[in-house]
């Protein structure tokens, strides 16, 4: 750590909001899931997941309830192309799920990703382009309006691509990535711009995805960008508002529920935070918190062993002892006077009473087969 940090680093800059609304805000809904663990949370992996290991994740979070799973990255790995195809053409892919797949916006990318969903019944395709300054300025030296360009030019591709398949049910998803570290009327600019191009309606929605692609500030802030490109952006009736934050900070699950207060419908994440650096967004901890709260989360974690078990091996990872509802150590109180109170609460509990859950966060039995 350095002496004086402030010689180094500057402090994220505030969001001029005026009347913002997400801190009298309670969450009392859902948001849309999305589980990005086979593309996001694989790529970061030491050791990629096989087609079998894919397959048993993929079938695991069916079970669980996941509507949306982004299952691949197939321009880009062969491996990902072919789990798409084994998917689609084993018929896998049950009627009220629908796959998401990544790319750039690439002719020959773009191209070689409908081939991989070629007789898919729904698809989710979804394009990205990094349009912070830093990027726009080091990594392409581009002007704003190239960057635009070729966000908008990707979709006008994929849009052609779709319109050429009608057979399956298309919906566009557009990330600008790194939307955390930009100007936000150039972000709106972009996000406008891609969705004048591709035309969404209210009965034909695209989604509208929003990185915290590193984390770089409090969720408050984030929570400030999110409420503000709410009330901003275009044909916001026609768009479901997407939120996808990294951990970088340590903050992301707080982030998220902030992103949901300031007028988020959709959280992409990761089971137990897997994903790039620090990992994304740890769905099971979000939805957790908010079943903890009332909350019907429409997923189903009552066998948290299965879960965790499936998950450290598929990813080859351990699942902390200390994680959050899913750690092996959680429910334990080595304290005494926790101890003490525990035993008190299960006594009332038997009783019928509401459980406060002021001794462990929720029912244990809730997690436990």
């Amino acid at each position: 750590m350095l002496q004086n940090p402030a010689e180094k680093y500057r402090p994220f800059p505030p969001v001029r909001l005026t009347g913002r609304k997400w801190p009298s805000r309670t969450i009392d809904r859902a948001p849309v899931w999305m589980s990005t663990d086979l593309r996001d949370g694989n790529q970061a992996l030491i050791e990629p997941m096989n087609a079998a290991q894919k397959l048993e994740f993929f079938e695991m979070l069916v079970g669980i309830g996941f509507k949306e799973i982004e299952v691949g990255y197939p321009s880009a790995s062969q491996t990902d192309f072919d789990f798409v195809r084994r998917l689609i053409e084993e018929k896998r892919i049950p009627d009220d799920v629908t796959i998401e797949v990544f790319m750039p916006s690439r002719a020959e990318l773009i191209a070689r990703t409908f081939e991989a969903l070629e007789g898919a019944p729904r698809a989710i395709v979804h394009l990205y382009n990094a349009i912070c300054p830093s990027f726009r300025r080091i990594v392409f030296n581009q002007s704003k309006a190239e960057i635009k360009a070729l966000a908008v030019r990707g979709t006008q591709l994929i849009k052609e691509h779709a319109q050429a398949r009608p057979g399956t049910h298309w919906t566009f998803q557009y990330s600008p990535e790194t939307f955390n570290t930009t100007e936000l009327p150039f972000a709106r600019e972009v996000c406008d711009a891609v969705a004048q191009t591709w035309r969404p309606t209210r009965d034909h929605k695209m989604i509208v995805n929003l990185p915290a692609s590193v984390e770089a500030a409090t969720p408050n802030v984030f929570a400030d960008q999110i409420e503000w490109m709410h009330r901003n952006l275009g044909y916001r009736d026609s768009i479901v508002l997407s939120v996808h934050a990294h951990n970088d900070r340590g903050t992301a699950v707080a982030t998220a529920e902030l992103a949901l207060l300031a007028g988020a419908d959709r959280v992409e994440g990761c089971l137990f935070g897997n994903g790039e650096r620090t990992g994304n967004v740890d769905l099971v901890a979000l939805a957790m918190n908010l079943d903890a709260q009332g909350v019907d989360t429409g997923l189903d974690f009552s066998d948290m062993e299965a879960v965790r078990l499936v998950a450290e091996r598929c990813n080859q990872l351990p699942v902390h002892p200390r994680h959050p509802y899913a750690g092996e150590a959680v429910m334990r109180a080595k304290n005494a006077e926790r101890q003490g109170v525990a035993a008190q609460a299960l006594k009332v509990a038997e009783t019928g009473a509401p459980d406060r859950r002021e001794w462990s966060g929720v029912d244990q039995e809730s997690v436990a087969a």
